[in-house]
C-alpha cells in the first residue's frame, strides 16, 4: 500500500497536499525504499510508487535521487545532534549529562532504527556529500560535549575534544552493537552500563573550583 496517498476526491484524483506535507510524505517513502534496497538499487520510480504519486510530482520536490537522499540525511543528522545538545543543556548534573548523551544514541537506534542505518550504515559513504553529513553528526555531538567539558573542568579545547570524541564514539559504537545484536540487553540497562563506563572516566577530571 502506498505511503500516505491520502484521501481521494470525488474525481478520483488524490487530494492535493500542502508542499510541506507532500515533502514529508516523499521523504518517508524514500526512507523505506532506501533502507530496504540500498541507495544504488533504489529507483525514483520505486519511491514515487511507494508514495503514491507520479514521478513528475516527485521531481517537483527533489531534482534527483542524490538530492532526495541528502535531504533525508540532513533531517536525521540534525535530529541526533539536537538530542545530544539537549542532553548537555537539560541539567547541570554532569552524571546526568553523560547518561543523556548515551541515551540520545540509544533512543535514535531504538525508535529510528531505519534512520540510524541510513546515516551510519549507508552504502554511499564514499560519496563526499554523504560523508560530510555523517562527519557533521560526529563533529556536532563532539562540539556540544566539548564545550561542557571545558566549562566544567577548565581543560584545554584539544583535550576536551579528545575526551568528547571518546564519549561519542563509545555511545555510537555501543548503540550500534546493541541494535545489531538484537537488543538482547534491555534498553534501560544497556544505557546505564555504557553511561557508567563513560562516567567513571569523565568523573576523574575535577570541576574547576574543586581541589585536585
Amino acid at each position: 500500500m502506498a505511503v500516505g496517498s491520502g484521501s481521494t476526491a470525488a474525481t478520483g484524483r488524490p487530494t492535493r497536499l500542502p508542499r510541506s506535507a507532500r515533502r514529508k510524505q516523499l521523504l518517508e517513502a524514500a526512507q523505506e525504499v532506501f533502507v530496504a534496497q540500498g541507495y544504488h538499487a533504489a529507483a525514483m520510480d520505486d519511491i514515487a510508487e511507494r508514495a503514491g504519486v507520479s514521478k513528475p510530482v516527485l521531481y517537483q520536490h527533489f531534482p534527483g535521487k542524490l538530492e532526495l537522499y541528502l535531504a533525508l540525511l540532513d533531517t536525521h543528522c540534525d535530529a541526533i545532534v539536537a538530542k545530544v545538545q539537549s542532553a548537555m543543556t537539560a541539567t547541570s548534573d554532569n552524571k546526568e549529562r553523560v547518561r543523556g548523551a548515551v541515551q540520545a544514541y540509544f533512543d535514535f537506534v531504538d525508535h529510528e532504527s531505519e534512520a540510524f542505518r541510513l546515516v551510519f550504515e549507508s552504502d554511499l559513504r564514499n560519496e563526499p556529500a554523504v560523508r560530510e553529513r555523517v562527519e557533521r553528526v560526529e563533529s556536532g555531538c563532539i562540539a556540544a560535549i566539548t564545550d561542557t567539558i571545558i566549562s566544567d573542568t577548565g581543560v584545554s579545547r584539544d583535550r576536551a575534544e579528545l575526551l568528547a570524541s571518546g564519549l561519542v564514539g563509545a555511545a555510537e559504537t555501543a548503540a550500534q552493537f546493541w541494535l545489531a545484536a538484537g537488543r538482547k540487553v534491555p534498553k534501560a540497562e544497556a544505557e546505564a552500563l555504557v553511561a557508567a563506563l563513560n562516567w567513571r572516566g569523565i568523573a576523574s577530571f575535577p570541576l574547576q573550583d574543586e581541589p585536585t
